[in-house]
């Protein structure tokens, strides 16, 4: 880094990710922020900088950087962060502490973890010290790759292995295996290991009788109610059955169960016929569950509500390894809960891309003129809910939106911020002006679809949010 640098990193003030200490003589605080820091997104403590955000600088010797080191060797599990010096005049220098996100949190600084909540650092409780540890170990033995005691080959479903097995080869993701033994493939599943059946391969191809008394937890309940809540059911059903079944069951209720929504294209005389919601982005959302839900939960399972207004998707469970609700609609690492049954589903084309599913899921709802879904975390489940438009589609019957205007449209749903109009016209197709772009963007305005703020070239242009109900 250089001094100009540490002044532009400054400017913008603490964070989450950057701590600022006036000298050294606080690095015991520091080091709480660097633990902190470990056990979240990780980020950089700069010594040598007021709290205001003025870069002094300090003078620094060997015996300062010793002292420093020392308070950072009290960390546990050991870290080894990044120190660098910064010349900012002839005798002075900022020190730069960078680390990472830890690969082992929970970390501990003189027996205490901490944790950051926005530019503060605070000790962690006892519950979410716990939870991180759990994390932690759930990556060498968890519930699906434990042993499933009792079971044999005899209680999968042959013909749902050789499939999927089939199905992965077809689509590049498995190698041919030259051999269709149910035992064999299993083992190239990494489902079986020295004879042993995991718990996945029985999720995945169990048999319905078996599960229902061994795995009640495989469970898909659906309903349709009357409305916008569960006072009145018009459906209500329950299914058992391996994860591969329960997926199938789950569309199937969905083909059945929602209204169908009717349009027509420019030079096609013929309706278009679509689902309300689009069914590559319920079943990113199904997958999702069925990878990410809590299997050791044994009163568990999978929901599927239709109401008038929304769809949900609900499995039990939490979300894990730090992630928010937020996180999942930007890249993030992907780190299923289950990654032996998420690793089958990917190898069957169901899951199409690492990290990118609920992404996929929202790019997809966007574009068929829906509002992006929503993920809520509450108590000990995830749900997942799809919300049917405020205004008739684009392109749909009763609809005379251009394709421009769905382009716009959007574009517009993917920041709550806005774009200005010359990036708006950026992103359009080349052959696009910007005269065309002012009208589609004035006609949107017209229908309350869209609203400018500002002035001139500050001006940008945001999706008008929907009514309260």
């Amino acid at each position: 880094m250089t001094s100009e640098q540490i002044v532009s990193l400054t400017s913008a003030g603490e964070s989450e990710k950057l701590e600022f200490k006036a000298t050294t003589g606080m690095r015991r605080s520091a080091v709480m922020t660097v633990c902190a820091m470990l056990n979240q997104r990780g980020g950089c403590v700069l010594f040598g900088v007021t709290p205001e955000g003025v870069v002094v600088g300090q003078n620094v010797s060997e015996r300062t950087i010793e002292e420093l080191s020392d308070e950072v060797h009290r960390i546990d599990p050991p870290a080894f962060p990044e120190v660098e010096r910064v010349q900012i005049s002839q005798e002075r220098e900022v020190i730069a502490v960078h680390v990472r996100s830890g690969s082992s949190p929970p970390y501990q600084y003189r027996g205490v973890s901490y944790r950051r909540v926005g530019n503060a650092t605070r000790a962690m409780s006892g519950e979410e010290y716990n939870r991180m540890l759990f994390e932690r170990m759930h990556s060498e033995q968890r519930w699906e790759n434990q042993p499933a005691y009792g079971w044999t080959v005899d209680d999968l479903d042959v013909a749902e292995i050789r499939n999927t097995v089939a199905e992965a080869v077809r689509v590049g993701r498995l190698n041919e295996p030259g051999s269709r033994d149910p035992e064999e493939l299993l083992r190239g599943l990494g489902l079986l290991r020295d004879d042993v059946l995991f718990r996945a391969a029985a999720v995945l191809f169990g048999s319905t009788e078996r599960l229902e008394c061994d795995m009640p937890q495989c469970l898909l309940r659906v309903a349709r109610f009357r409305g916008r809540d569960r006072s009145e059911f018009l459906d209500n059903r329950q299914f058992t059955g391996s994860a591969f079944t329960l997926l199938a069951n789950a569309e199937r209720f969905l083909r059945d169960t929602l209204p169908i929504a009717s349009g027509f294209e420019s030079g096609r005389f013929s309706r278009i016929d679509e689902p309300l919601y689009p069914p590559l982005a319920t079943r990113e959302a199904l997958a999702n569950a069925f990878c990410h839900r809590d299997y050791a939960m044994g009163g568990g399972s999978i929901g599927l509500a239709v109401y008038d207004d929304r769809l949900e998707v609900i499995s039990t469970g939490p979300l894990h390894f730090g992630l928010t609700p937020d996180d999942l609609f930007s890249r993030h690492e992907s780190r299923p809960w289950n990654p032996l049954i998420a690793r089958t589903f990917y190898r069957r084309g169901i899951i199409e891309e690492w990290g990118r599913g609920t992404i996929k899921m929202a790019d997809l709802a966007i574009h068929a003129g829906l509002p992006r879904p929503e993920i809520e975390e509450r108590g000990d489940c995830v749900t997942v809910r799809f919300r049917r438009a405020e205004h008739l589609l684009p392109g749909r019957s009763g609809n005379s939106a251009t394709e421009r205007q769905k382009a716009i449209l959007a574009l517009l749903d993917r920041s709550e911020e806005g774009f200005p109009l010359r990036e708006i016209v950026a992103r359009l197709p080349p052959s696009t002006s910007e005269r065309q772009v002012r009208r589609a963007l004035e006609a949107l305005r017209r229908r309350k679809l869209a609203k400018s703020s500002g002035r001139g070239l500050a001006s940008r242009w945001k999706r008008t949010p929907p009514r309260p109900r």
